[in-house]
């Protein structure tokens, strides 16, 4: 082995137990926000076993849904779902428990998806201090209030800002770091936003980047809390606080029908992984904020080309779909210090892949459950289900041994282990 794999290897290992003894002291149960607790698609407090109940997925309850692919969060006892009925976009929160309706509110949408696709929100919500955050397709921010469901503040990013629709209507999923509310708007000279969580008043306005369709992450580099975002121009690192860019760099395809959809993975503090099909192929890149600089680690393509789903960063390997959805998928993974494929399972629908512990929980867009033990050498599904129809291509939640999934008809609650 090439000497600096070795100690790089070594340092990601290291890392990776760091966080995971983290991971351990933090409040499990809830996933709040999109991709869960730690935005990288990974929970360590569920350690699942693959295999389910009874030899097959248990459905504790459904709750009825309209159109969208907003997948749902969970908090305080309950799930809460964003979607669309007629011309009404709604979030309900209801028992985790039962599935019983707690409350809903709901605001008047116009978004039409120009490619008859689904003219339902896309956006995970995002809960914070008993509040749910919401990005609809149209381009309305809102605030809610969590226990009640009574609308805090709303910002209009077309009206303010004059944000595009793009290809599919606005998907960011919303972040938050310390007191700022960060969007990928793709407005006039505000392609990245930060709103004031109180207020929901503009707090500053960077780049003049469309909107892709990857939403933000954090970094945290010698202490400083960084957003890092993939838009549909390319990778932005800036400063939560005041909107100050650290880094802009131009990274998409050179074809005009094409988007950056899969949310960057930060597989340490200083090193993120960015990957985009259309000919983009996937990075691992060291964000060098002393020198407003992004260096590339290694650069490679056709080995994990990520279309829209977000792989898993598991013992210094990522895990995800490889290949666009609409011409074959397989899941693959990868090393992480080398981007070298260790396996890949063969052509399987497209879908999303979840980590509880060292078990993969694998949803298909057409709506089968896949569990199999998380390995960096193989790929065997040890159980799978189906649990929902097809156009199921939402992220689901994971909590408290239970999966919350959603087609365009129904939301599920799962048990999956006893």
């Amino acid at each position: 082995m090439v000497p600096w794999i070795k100690i790089e290897r070594n340092r990601a290992i290291l890392t990776f137990f760091i966080l995971l003894a983290f991971s351990a002291s933090l409040k499990g149960g809830d996933w709040t926000q999109f991709l869960g607790p730690y935005r990288n698609g990974s929970t360590q407090g569920e350690n699942l076993q693959a295999e389910f109940p009874e030899s097959e997925p248990k459905i504790i309850w459904r709750h009825k849904v309209g159109s969208g692919f907003a997948g749902p969060v969970v908090n305080a006892g309950r799930a809460f779902i964003f979607h669309r009925q007629g011309n009404k976009a709604i979030l309900d929160a209801l028992s985790t428990a039962d599935g019983k309706t707690q409350w809903s509110f709901e605001y008047h949408t116009d978004y039409n998806d120009d490619f008859g696709f689904d003219n339902g929100p896309r956006a995970v919500p995002l809960i914070h201090e008993e509040k749910v955050y919401l990005m609809g397709a149209e381009g309305t921010a809102h605030c809610i209030n969590a226990v009640t469901g009574t609308c805090i503040w709303s910002f209009d990013l077309r009206q303010k800002l004059s944000s595009k629709k793009g290809f599919f209507g606005r998907a960011c999923s919303p972040l938050i770091i310390e007191d700022s509310l960060i969007l990928q708007a793709g407005g006039k000279d505000a392609g990245i936003i930060g709103l004031d969580l109180q207020t929901g008043k503009l707090k500053w306005k960077a780049t003049n980047h469309e909107a892709g369709y990857a939403s933000p992450v954090v970094a945290t580099i010698a202490g400083q809390k960084i957003a890092v975002c993939f838009t549909r121009e390319g990778i932005v690192c800036l400063n939560p606080s005041n909107g100050k860019i650290i880094v802009e760099h131009a990274h998409r395809s050179s074809m005009n029908a094409s988007v950056n959809a899969a949310t960057p993975v930060m597989v340490a503090n200083d090193r993120v992984f960015i990957s985009a099909c259309y000919g983009v192929g996937a990075t691992l890149w060291k964000i060098i904020p002393e020198k407003n600089k992004l260096a590339p680690i290694w650069k490679t393509n056709q080995k994990l080309d990520c279309h829209y789903a977000t792989p898993v960063n598991f013992n210094g390997h990522l895990i995800g779909f490889h290949g666009r959805q609409e011409t074959g998928t397989e899941l693959r993974c990868i090393d992480t210090l080398t981007g070298d494929v260790k396996w890949q399972s063969g052509r399987m629908a497209a879908g999303s892949v979840t980590l509880a512990g060292k078990t993969l929980v694998i949803l298909t867009e057409r709506g089968e459950l896949i569990l199999a033990k998380a390995s960096e050498n193989s790929f065997k599904p040890a159980a799978r289900g189906q649990i929902l129809g097809t156009d199921t291509r939402a992220m689901p939640a994971l909590s408290n041994g239970h999966l919350f999934a959603r087609d365009k008809r129904h939301l599920v609650c799962v048990k999956i282990n006893p």
